[in-house]
């Protein structure tokens, strides 16, 4: 079978894993034949022995057996996947953060827990009552046995405001407006994950909302652990970290990045750190534009001017809501001033996470909303994200199909634009400076849908006001600036595919990709032939089962979420995703709510791909004690 015909082989690795993976073996040998009547003996004085009888001839050997099926990532299958409740979080909360170090060490997040929480663990003798940075310590994720015990469901008082784990011990190693005073100098005075206004000064808010974790090495046991804060404004602290010698860990040093030189930031949710060691914090600023829509943006409305906590962040200005809403990169990471870069070229839209391939180039971006795109950018050159050519994805439904854990989709590609962020910027700075006094009812200061259409149409000039243009575009000639600050709007108007709702976290494991695309060898104990993109799904609901466009599936799994895959193809392009595993359907509470099965996902969150190709995903969730999963996707 060709490659091209096996890339459209659309057993999803659901399907797969019920179907019992058969061993090759010999068939069984025939029976043997029948042997010869002995000769007759005749009494009397020397007789003949009669001749033996001719040996029955050997049976045929039976047909080989059929080989097994191959599992998600290339073994033989040999029974359904399995699920594993690795921990479970503080009732409120929920599971954020993950991230794995090479050497092995999971960090993740306890966010905004309830209030209500008072009761202290064993190990860190703290409530759960405000936003916690955790590690599982003492325990190798590069090295864990195959089976895993589930840890229990959390029954008592004390298991439902505590993080209960199957492995390590959880470690808190910093909690909302912590300032680590016992460091002196090298605390941080104004308290973990606290903002403050650029122009004021004051202090804005104390997040309870740590999500995205990253960790840049500085050696065996050592490094600086990066956390978005993700609120309205957002921020990213950086904590320098060391680890004892039973697993345990320790602060040396405390500070939050400053973002004044880029005019601060915007709820910084999930994100990735880079190949060549930088961080990449996401923007989920809720962009305030609809696709399809005709309303115009108007940020400037005197009746309703709330950006969502930005206009804090610059008072008194007005702030330019163009220059929210992207991937920052956070250069220089382990210098006394780390740098952030927003990247615009990555386009504007509400970020989850952006994940850069081994090529160093190729970079694929989830949109966290309803209607909203994959996204995928490729820069100019390796290592530097300021200039590329961006793209949306184009699905393709499995025909016939609409079973959410069985339905897949053809994947292709929608050029955009390709810009850089200087020549981006440029055309930011034109809306600079719109204030109240520029509101016109009925038309808009801002980029309307006429010129994302505009644009989209080929057209040579931008539309008139009395066309439904913007004032500051107004019958300009036309350039590529609604592909970078309209995103969303200009890849659903090109053809690409504007429905999925919440695309949450995507994840590759950089070795893995890198000997199954690359051809580099990187896993020494294993010989990897395939590796995935991986997908968290909150929702499955509104514009994935309305009935319309792309995509069509059915409402059995709602809001329970699932993940999906994508194989990693050669230039590390993506041609097909699949659903690996979905949330259970509804169960019904004694009150008639409608609920996820506890043992079951619950609006998965983000993801990570181990070494080994396990995936651990965190839930953001119904459930009291919203769960942190490990699934694999091989057989046992």
């Amino acid at each position: 079978m060709s490659m091209r015909a096996m890339n459209k082989f659309k057993l999803s690795a659901i399907a797969v894993s019920l179907i019992i993976g058969l061993s090759a073996c010999d068939g069984d040998n025939g029976s043997d034949g029948a042997a010869g009547a002995d000769g007759v003996s005749i009494e009397g004085p020397a007789g003949t022995d009669g001749l033996n009888g001719t040996d029955g001839i050997n049976g045929a050997d039976g047909t080989d057996g059929a080989n097994g099926i191959d599992g998600a990532d290339g073994m033989n299958g040999q029974s359904a996947p399995v699920l594993t409740r690795l921990a479970t979080v503080p009732t409120g909360a929920e599971v954020t953060g993950a991230y794995l170090t090479d050497e092995g060490d999971l960090f993740f997040n306890v966010q905004h827990p309830s209030d209500a929480n008072t009761l202290t663990d064993s190990v860190n003798n703290k409530p759960y009552n405000k936003g916690t940075i955790g590690v599982l310590r003492g325990v190798n994720f590069n090295n864990l046995p195959k089976t895993i015990v589930n840890s229990p469901v959390p029954e008592t008082a004390e298991e439902r405001q505590v993080v209960v784990s199957a492995l390590g011990e959880y470690q808190i190693i910093g909690q909302t407006n912590d300032t680590f005073a016992e460091l002196g100098d090298k605390g941080l005075a104004g308290g973990l994950g606290v903002h403050y206004g650029i122009i004021s000064g004051d202090k804005i808010i104390e997040n309870n909302a740590p999500d995205f974790n990253g960790y840049v090495s500085t050696g065996a046991g050592e490094g600086y652990l990066f956390t978005n804060w993700e609120s309205y404004p957002g921020g990213v602290s950086r904590m320098k970290i060391e680890k004892g010698e039973q697993g345990d860990w320790s602060v040396a040093e405390a500070m939050m990045v400053n973002f004044d030189s880029v005019g601060g930031t915007a709820a910084n949710c999930f994100g990735s750190v880079s190949p060549w060691g930088t961080p990449l914090s996401s923007e989920e600023w809720i962009v305030n534009s609809t696709v399809n829509s005709t309303t115009h943006a108007s940020w400037n409305d005197p009746a309703n001017t709330n950006t969502d906590g930005i206009e804090a962040l610059t008072a008194p200005d007005f702030p330019n809501p163009y220059r929210y809403g992207y991937t920052i990169e956070i250069t220089d990471p382990t210098s006394a001033a780390p740098v952030p870069v927003r990247h615009y070229t990555i386009g504007r839209y509400e970020h989850e996470n952006s994940t850069v391939m081994p090529d160093r180039k190729t970079v694929y971006s989830s949109q966290d909303d309803t209607g909203g795109v994959l996204f995928k950018f490729v820069a100019d050159a390796p290592e530097d994200l300021s200039s590329g050519t961006l793209y949306g994805a184009k699905l393709v439904q499995d025909a016939g199909s609409n079973e959410p854990a069985t339905t897949g989709f053809d994947v292709t590609w929608v050029e955009l634009a390709s810009g850089n962020n200087a020549t981006i910027a440029a055309w930011i700075s034109e809306y600079d400076g719109i204030d109240t006094s520029d509101y016109v009812d009925g038309k808009s200061s801002y980029m309307t849908m006429a010129d994302v259409q505009a644009w989209a149409d080929g057209d040579a000039t931008y539309p008139t006001v009395e066309n439904g243009g913007s004032a500051v575009t107004a019958g300009q000639p036309m350039d590529d600036r609604a592909a970078f600050l309209e995103s969303r709007q200009a890849a659903n108007m090109k053809g690409a595919t504007a429905e999925w709702r919440k695309l949450e976290g995507i994840s590759i494991n950089h070795d893995r990709a890198l000997e199954a695309v690359g051809g580099v060898e990187s896993i020494a104990e294993e010989d990897v032939k395939a590796a995935y993109l991986y997908m968290g799904i909150a929702d499955l609901d509104n514009t994935m089962i309305d009935d319309e466009g792309d995509i069509q599936l059915s409402s059995r799994v709602k809001d329970c979420g699932g993940v999906y895959r994508a194989k990693l193809e050669e230039n590390y392009d993506l041609a097909r995703i699949e659903p690996v595993v979905m949330g259970g359907t509804y169960r019904s509470s004694l009150t008639g709510a409608l609920r996820c099965d506890v043992d079951q996902l619950s609006q998965p969150d983000n993801v990570i791909v181990m070494r080994d190709g396990r995936i651990i995903i965190g839930e953001d969730g119904f459930q009291e004690n919203n769960t942190l999963w490990m699934y694999d996707p091989k057989s046992l």
